[in-house]
């Protein structure tokens, strides 16, 4: 599939402004990139490549030299066309479901590996309406299960905890090995003829990469999907917080918030304003994927430096959107998993996990350091996104539009919902 792309990401009043042409990144997935603003026009050719790995970004050196070019000339990254969502897709039962069952089929995030760090972990929740039970057994392997007994379908487990040696059913007592196996029945003479070893917790796919712990509850997970997938966390990542927080809104208005910075101005002007910068950003897209880079105003100060010995950290945040419902989010001292768990068609569960890099030595962090890098993302923005979202949910089932309209500074949001509708209608 080609794909016309405006690499350069430089707006033609640039150009015609007399705005300085910037080099030409390296890019690996594969498009057809075209540009033509007036006095040059550039078409490159690439292949094409539909996993998601951390060779399709650019790297920090190349990123922030476009980000300079962008400040130099008041520029943004742009997209090639306008999508128009039609406001049905944020409020109908038939949507809902249909993408309810396209989350089902598809690897997703379910938790960092380091919430599960010691044989024994386990965490229980919903996931795409399903209630689950990911588990980190005796040999260290993870295992997901569905979080219903065998007997009367009665939950296994709540919340989460470590040191697990099996789970018992609080209904009747049947009880479980990590393995998901059966070990025990009270009064096994009333159940003649039932064999146990069929009578274990269903098990659903799941396996770890890159710091992630992936759950697929229909079918088996791709290997190329693995080989692939980003490698989000390091091995020394520590698990510091977890929450969950329902809005009634619907999940897909919540994650465009993170998708885009033409809004940083206007919605967070006294909170994330002061310090980052309005509607310029570097947004990459890979397959389904994409990264979005914020830059802070303080990337100024390595402007002097030399550029191989830039570095992203500390200067901007990058947001990884792991298509459909998660995103990675890399801060300054800390990164965050975020997880929307659809819960209706207008309400949704944001999960989220924090974790900081343990590197050791002079290079360790304090915990106090990290969550107070926590705290200013709370503060500086995710609960004007939050605000915003359930605004507009109000809005979508009023006649007022036939559709939402994403532009050219929106090419992140674009590409999720041609994803989407991509897969949802094949």
């Amino acid at each position: 599939m080609v794909e016309l792309v405006d690499t350069l990401g430089l707006e033609p009043s640039a150009a015609r402004r007399g705005g300085s042409t910037p080099s030409i990144p390296t890019i690996y997935s594969f498009v057809c990139y075209r540009t033509n603003y007036n006095s040059f026009e550039i078409i490159i050719m690439q292949k094409t490549i539909n996993t998601f790995s951390n060779n399709n970004f650019l790297n920090d050196q190349d990123a922030i030299d476009r980000i300079f070019t962008h400040i130099d000339n008041g520029t943004t990254d742009l997209g090639s066309e306008v999508w128009k969502e039609p406001v049905e897709n944020y409020h109908t039962q038939e949507r809902f479901d249909l993408e309810i069952a396209l989350l089902r089929r598809l690897p997703i995030p379910f938790c960092p590996s380091a919430a599960l760090i010691e044989n024994g972990s386990y965490i229980a929740r919903r996931a795409s309406g399903t209630p689950l039970l990911v588990v980190r057994g005796e040999d260290g392997k993870v295992r997901a299960f569905i979080n219903a007994c065998r007997h009367r379908g009665m939950k296994v487990a709540n919340g989460h905890g470590c040191k697990k040696k099996a789970f018992v059913c609080p209904y009747h007592a049947w009880s479980y090995a990590l393995d998901g196996s059966l070990k025990n029945i009270p009064g096994e003479n009333g159940f003649p003829n039932l064999d146990n070893k069929d009578n274990g917790l269903v098990e659903v796919n799941a396996t770890e990469k890159g710091g992630l712990v992936y759950v697929q509850q229909e079918g088996v997970i791709d290997s190329n999907f693995i080989n692939n997938s980003l490698d989000c966390l390091g091995p020394n990542a520590v698990l510091f917080d977890q929450s969950e927080v329902t809005d009634e809104t619907n999940w897909k208005l919540l994650t465009e918030t993170l998708l885009e910075g033409y809004h940083i101005k206007s919605l967070h002007k006294k909170t994330f304003y002061p310090y980052g910068l309005n509607n310029i950003n570097v947004v990459e897209t890979d397959g389904p994927n994409s990264r979005i880079i914020f830059p802070f105003k303080r990337i100024e100060k390595i402007r002097d430096i030399e550029s191989k010995k830039r570095k992203l950290n500390g200067v901007a945040t990058s947001v990884y959107h792991l298509f459909p419902n998660a995103s990675i989010s890399v801060l300054s001292k800390h990164t965050s998993l975020t997880i929307m768990e659809p819960l209706s068609p207008s309400s949704v569960k944001t999960v989220s996990y924090l974790v900081y890099n343990d590197e050791g030595g002079a290079k360790s962090l304090s915990l106090e350091e990290v969550k107070k890098d926590a705290l200013f993302v709370n503060e500086s923005g995710q609960s004007e996104d939050r605000e915003a979202a359930r605004a507009i949910q109000e809005t979508v089932t009023t006649t007022a539009n036939t559709h939402l309209t994403f532009g050219l500074f929106e090419k992140a949001i674009v590409n999720f919902h041609k994803s989407l509708a991509s897969r949802i209608n094949n």
